[in-house]
């Protein structure tokens, strides 16, 4: 089989991928989260790297640098239009993955506790703009 769906029935362009829309600090929606607060995104030779910040007890907790796989709308697409990436924290493993939808990053969190604790896997969607420093 060489295609599941219509969609993937195309011809592929051999152009570079743009990464042009990701770059910047993508600042979440809602101001009272509990949950990821900004993630400041690079994109550099077309490779994506993303470093999240979340609401601790004292402050921001740096969750560090990671790369991510961008993704297009569609196989024939050359625009990057959403990514994916997993933090691994030892206790815990999160994946992300966004997509950009009329200037807004849709991300979903799946959060899986290893650790034994009892404590249930979670799921959450937030919204973020990017921070556009007019203000």
């Amino acid at each position: 089989m060489q295609f599941a769906q219509i969609r993937d029935r195309v011809r592929a362009d051999d152009g570079p991928l743009d990464l042009s829309a990701f770059p910047g600090t993508w600042v979440n929606s809602n101001p009272e989260t509990s949950g990821i607060a900004r993630i400041l995104m690079e994109a550099d030779g077309g490779r994506l790297s993303l470093r999240v910040y979340a609401v601790g007890p004292d402050g921001l907790i740096d969750w560090g640098r990671a790369d991510a796989a961008p993704f297009t709308a569609s196989p024939s697409s050359r625009a990057g239009t959403g990514f994916a990436c997993v933090y691994d924290f030892g206790f815990a493993e999160t994946e992300l993955q966004a997509m950009l939808l009329k200037g807004l990053m849709v991300l979903a969190q799946l959060h899986r506790f290893k650790d034994g604790s009892g404590r249930m896997d979670y799921f959450v969607r937030e919204y973020f703009a990017l921070s556009h420093g007019r203000y």
